[in-house]
């Protein structure tokens, strides 16, 4: 049984980016989503499963060739939380899981191993890590299952995990850089980092 595994979350159909896919959108001659696809990859801490929805065969194509499993969460558009679970019931057992966020093109194999070793020296061990940059919570974040399965099971519409967390004292917050907050949700946010 693998001691973690990774979910990349890349179903959103991007409303607030325009017509286009952003997902697709290149950025340094690749789409968008594959950058934190390689960057899960790369951390080499688990089996990578992405989960695909708004434009899933488009989305999918830009991810061939990587060593990564693929779910279509046919629910997508009822809200993140399905897509959440449509990657957490297909990775394989694990104890914990990071999810990423496709749209978070600066997030690197080493701040997902910075998550994964803050996680290992805690103890006790936390109901999640989560970066921080400048005071403020940031993606991606570490979810400990054996605490938090049940609750995330329980999630409905178009929360993720941040709510789930807010109210928890034992959650652990790990001082990161700025790409743990520099999300893409506009052509103009895009153009900002070519």
């Amino acid at each position: 049984m693998p001691e973690l595994g990774l979910i990349l979350l890349a179903a959103g159909r991007g409303t607030r980016f325009g017509a286009e896919p952003k997902l697709l959108q290149p950025l340094a001659g690749r789409p968008l989503v594959r950058h934190a696809a390689e960057a899960a990859i790369a951390s080499g801490l688990g089996p990578v499963v992405a989960v695909l929805g708004a434009h899933a065969g488009r989305v999918g194509a830009a991810l061939d060739g990587l060593d990564l499993a693929r779910v279509v969460n046919p629910a997508y558009a009822d809200g993140l939380a399905t897509s959440l679970q449509a990657g957490l019931a297909a990775l394989p057992a694990a104890g914990s899981a990071i999810v990423l966020l496709g749209d978070m093109p600066r997030v690197t194999a080493r701040h997902l191993q910075d998550l994964a070793d803050a996680f290992r020296r805690a103890e006790p061990a936390p109901a999640a890590v989560v970066p921080i940059h400048a005071g403020v919570r940031g993606n991606p974040v570490l979810l400990n299952l054996r605490l938090l399965a049940p609750a995330l099971a329980g999630l409905s519409g178009d929360q993720g995990a941040g709510r789930l967390l807010a109210g928890r004292a034992d959650v652990l917050e790990c001082a990161m850089d700025a790409g743990v907050r520099l999300d893409v949700d506009t052509p103009d946010g895009l153009a900002a980092l070519r």
